[in-house]
C-alpha cells in the first residue's frame, strides 16, 4: 500500500496565525503604551520647566514693578479655581505690556505697565514650544499654555488695586505668600484647597510651585 506524502512548504494551521496574531497585538499594546507613559512624562518636565521660568520671570517682574501682576480672588468662583483663573494677565505682564511700550513712538510719559518683555518665548510669531494661543500676530488677548494645551493657572497674594483708592486686599485662596503657579495637568481640570472626593482626583496630576 502506497502512502503518498505532500509536496511543497507546510502551511500554518488556523490556531497559529490566532497566536501569532495575538502576540503582535500585545506587543503593539505595550509599545503603544510605552509611548503614551514616555510622552506624558516629557510634557511633565515640560510643564515643570516652563513654570520655573515663568516664576523667574515674575520675580523680575516684581523687582522692577515693586509687586506681582494682580489678580481678582477666586475663592468665591463658582467655577474649579484653577479653570477660573486666567492667564492673560501672566502674557501682559512678562510680553505683552513691554512689547507694547516698545513700539511707541514716543513712549507715554504716563505709562505705569512693564516697560521691557521679560520672556521673550511669549512672543506667538516666533516661539516654537506651544507657550501661548496660536496666533499670528501680537495681541493682548493671548494667553500662556501649558504642554496640553491649557492654561495655565495663576494667582497672586494680593488682589486687584480698588477702583479710586488704589488699594489693595490679599487674596483668601492663595496658598503661597507671593503668588500661586500651576499646571492643571492633562485632565485640564484643578481645585487647589478642594476636599472632595472629585477635587482631590481633578489635582492629581497638577504640577504647581506650591
Amino acid at each position: 500500500m502506497k502512502t503518498n506524502h505532500r509536496s511543497g512548504k507546510a502551511a500554518f494551521t488556523l490556531i497559529e496565525l490566532m497566536a501569532v496574531i495575538t502576540i503582535i497585538v500585545i506587543l503593539a499594546g505595550l509599545v503603544v503604551g510605552g509611548l503614551g507613559y514616555v510622552t506624558d512624562k516629557q510634557a511633565k518636565s515640560k510643564a515643570s520647566v516652563q513654570i520655573a521660568l515663568i516664576s523667574k520671570a515674575l520675580e523680575e517682574y516684581k523687582l522692577d514693578m515693586g509687586s506681582y501682576p494682580p489678580t481678582a480672588d477666586k475663592s468665591t468662583a463658582t467655577a474649579p479655581t484653577g479653570t477660573a483663573t486666567s492667564a492673560v494677565s501672566l502674557y501682559n505682564a512678562l510680553f505683552y505690556d513691554g512689547f507694547d511700550y516698545g513700539r511707541q513712538a514716543p513712549p507715554p510719559a504716563t505709562w505705569t505697565k512693564a516697560t521691557r518683555i521679560y520672556l521673550a518665548d511669549l512672543d506667538p510669531t516666533s516661539t516654537k514650544q506651544g507657550w501661548v494661543t496660536n496666533s499670528a500676530t501680537v495681541t493682548a488677548s493671548l494667553a500662556v499654555l501649558d504642554p496640553w494645551g491649557n492654561q495655565y493657572c495663576y494667582r497672586s497674594a494680593m488682589g486687584v488695586p480698588a477702583v479710586g483708592t488704589g488699594i489693595s486686599t490679599p487674596n483668601s485662596s492663595t496658598i503661597n505668600p507671593d503668588f500661586d503657579l500651576w499646571s492643571m495637568g492633562k485632565d485640564g481640570k484643578s481645585k487647589p484647597g478642594g476636599t472632595s472626593a472629585a477635587d482631590i482626583k481633578s489635582n492629581a496630576d497638577d504640577i504647581k510651585n506650591f
